[in-house]
């Protein structure tokens, strides 16, 4: 799924995968993975400065993760490259949501929120 901020031609991928063997449904531990492509199809600069996630589980429990960056980065993303990381997050259910946005900075010194459109974390065939 490739979801875009339009007015500065931020285009942002999500591939998720459940990770059973961090995981302990027993114990209401369900772990997912995320990895994001940020490409940067603008004719400047951009850098990735802040991050801010809304996660919810099947429960409607939500948490908001803010924060400096991404898995200690604050990666410069020239024109037309991309940036791509991994990270995880636990839920206590076998079906949950992100959505969120990071906090960006044209080389002008112009900032601006990247959204991040709700993508779905899930085990494998918990959804029809």
């Amino acid at each position: 799924m490739i979801l875009s901020d339009v007015s500065h031609n931020i285009a942002i991928q999500v591939e998720t995968a459940y990770l059973p063997e961090q995981s302990d449904p027993e114990k209401k531990r369900y772990v997912f993975s995320y990895h994001i492509t940020i490409t940067n199809n603008d004719p400047q600069p951009v850098q990735l400065l802040r991050r801010h996630w809304r996660i919810v589980d099947g429960d409607e429990q939500a948490q908001e993760v803010e924060g400096e960056g991404v898995i200690g980065e604050q990666p410069v993303i020239e024109p037309q490259q991309s940036y791509s990381y991994t990270s995880g997050t636990v839920l206590a259910t076998r079906v949950g949501s992100m959505q969120g946005h990071y906090l960006m900075k044209t080389s002008d010194g112009e900032t601006f929120n990247a959204d991040i459109e709700p993508f779905t974390l899930a085990l494998p065939n918990a959804l029809h």
